[in-house]
């Protein structure tokens, strides 16, 4: 099993952790609702990334009799538990800027948050940096969410320090309310996209394109194999499942078609590590009319 995606899973959720600290008392001492927010919103990545790292550890598992496909499609559910943990975080950032709006702006201590920020940025861009790399190297669905989440971190971040710069320049509170409202709104979208990617993995939303032309140029590279059909992929969470009917020589015998299948299924896994290829292979009945016929 690989241990990677857990360890670096491990490390930013105590990173996290010391952040959350870190910011929520530098947010009560300084007075800024845009850093108070960021604290809570790094409560809210406390959350998620706890649900991330609970999800490569059982992704990693090994197919078993019970889910002969493996447990990829735990990394689903931890994309949609992240994405609704920011849309109430981003929910509570609204509600407490609005407040701010409508009732008096009191006194920012500029300085500490600027401080406790800076530090943050510093920090969730090492982090994110570091998770995206394994996310590529593992195909890991939970952690390129998470990767996305300490992305928005980073802007978040520098968000509240342009914020602060504006209150500290103009003397005008009201900016720091203003811009926790943007932030939200980021939170937001960033939301929408994680739901968006955990339903397609949910849903067995076949590959992209640039994957299916890759299977589909393998086998173009067979002769031996005169057209396919029935042609289904999915994904499961780092892994990629596929299966198709292939069209061969009627003439040739199990013993001398079953190496074809063999074949490409080695070479698509070769271009597609993690793939998991299954293939019915059929007789030509004489109605393919090319070196390669690609029916539906």
């Amino acid at each position: 099993m690989d241990h990677a995606p857990a360890r670096i899973a491990a490390i930013s959720l105590a990173a996290t952790a010391g952040l959350l600290i870190m910011k929520l008392a530098a947010g009560v001492i300084s007075g800024s609702i845009a850093v108070l927010g960021d604290a809570v919103d790094s409560g809210t990545d406390l959350a998620a990334g706890g649900a991330a790292l609970l999800a490569v550890r059982i992704a990693g598992q090994p197919a078993d009799e019970e889910h002969p496909y493996g447990h990829g499609k735990v990394e689903a559910m931890s994309a949609g538990v992240a994405a609704t943990i920011v849309a109430i975080g981003g929910t509570f950032i609204v509600i407490q800027a609005l407040r701010r709006l409508l009732g008096d702006q009191p006194h920012i201590d500029v300085g500490i948050g600027l401080i406790a920020m800076v530090i943050a940025a510093l920090v969730n861009l090492v982090l994110a940096v570091f998770m995206r790399r394994e996310a590529d190297r593992s195909r890991s669905m939970a952690l390129t969410a998470e990767s996305k989440h300490l992305q928005t971190n980073v802007v978040q971040a520098g968000t509240i320090i342009a914020a602060l710069l504006l209150v500290a320049i103009t003397g005008e509170g009201i900016f720091d309310p203003l811009f926790a409202l943007g932030l939200a709104a980021y939170m937001g979208w960033i939301a929408y996209g994680l739901v968006r990617t955990a339903a397609a993995d949910i849903m067995d939303t076949a590959l992209p394109e640039d994957e299916l032309s890759v299977i589909t140029e393998v086998l173009i590279a067979h002769p031996e194999v005169r057209g396919f059909h029935r042609l289904r992929t999915r994904r499961s969470g780092a892994d990629r499942h596929v299966d198709m009917h292939c069209l061969v020589d009627s003439h040739l015998t199990v013993e001398q078609s079953h190496p074809i299948a063999e074949s490409i299924e080695h070479e698509i896994e070769a271009h597609l590590p993690g793939t998991t290829v299954v293939i019915h292979l059929e007789p030509d009945d004489g109605g393919h009319h090319g070196p390669m016929e690609v029916e539906d």
